[in-house]
Order: C-alpha cells, then structure tokens, then sequence
C-alpha cells in the first residue's frame, strides 16, 4: 500500500510504453525468479510453403517451462482439411519435446477448431463465456509423449 504521503498519477495507453513495461517485466521475473529459474522462452514459427513458393499454411508459438504454447495456426481456405494442420501441429510438438517441453496448451473458440485438437489429443481444461459475445473460448492441453515411447516419463520411488 503506498504511504499516506505519497500523491500517484495513473495513465492509462493503448500501447506498452517503454521504459515502464520493461521495469513492470522486469520486476515480475525478478520476484518469480525467487520461486524457480527464469524461464527460456524461446519463439516457434513453422511454415508451409507451395511448390511456387507461395507461403500457405504456419503455426506460431512459444516454449518455456517445459511447455509448448500453440498461439496461431493457420492454413490457406483451398488447402484445408488436407492434414497441412496436423503436420503442423506433430512438427510443433516435436520440436517442443526436442526443446524438452512436457506438455502443450492452446485456445481455440466455438466455431474455429476445438474438435481438430481434440482428435490430436488435447482437453479442453477450462472456458470463457461470452469471449468473444456470444461465443466461447476453450483453453486445451495435451501431455507431449515422443515416439516410440509408451507414456510419460515415470520416476523411479526411492
């Protein structure tokens, strides 16, 4: 709480200004620094291309905490429902258990592609109503197994 003496100013931008959104990051990964390591995000794009070079399809996301975040995964209206999306996808989560993620979480909405990740094997594990209005939003997670493998990695008791 600030100090009885202590007279703020608020602005409010529809932009992430700098310095201060860096100081508001920074303070929060040194406070969470405190409760485990920072995290190495590190950016993930997958592209499709056609024999022409035209770029077709593409997947964007991210990797930290041993996690996998699928954020956007588009594929060009003509080419859809040819597997382009779930090639897509296994390269994702490939390279997220090559860059050691254990798991992976997306969302989805009503009328995009909840059944897609479903048949790839993820859960719906939460939604928002009315995200946007009328519709919902999905949150979904999949635990990422490599191949060959029969499960999740089992720990030895001691």
């Amino acid at each position: 709480m600030p100090s009885p003496h202590l007279t703020l100013t608020y602005a409010v931008a529809d932009e992430w200004a700098e310095p201060s959104s860096r100081i508001v990051m920074d303070g929060l990964l040194a406070y969470n620094a405190i409760f485990y390591d920072t995290p190495k995000e590190k950016k993930l794009a997958i592209n499709a291309y056609a024999e022409d070079g035209r770029f077709v399809a593409g997947l964007l996301g991210q990797t930290h905490h041993g996690w996998l975040y699928v954020g956007w995964l588009w594929v060009s209206e003509p080419l859809r429902h040819q597997q382009i999306g779930t090639e897509l996808m296994r390269r994702a989560e490939a390279e997220a258990l090559d860059r050691e993620c254990h798991h992976a979480h997306l969302t989805t909405l009503d009328f995009q592609a909840r059944s897609f990740y479903e048949r790839l094997g993820y859960t719906v594990f939460g939604m928002l109503d009315d995200y946007p209005r009328p519709h919902k939003r999905f949150f979904m997670q999949k635990q990422l197994v490599a191949l060959g493998s029969s499960g999740p990695p089992h720990r030895s008791q001691a």
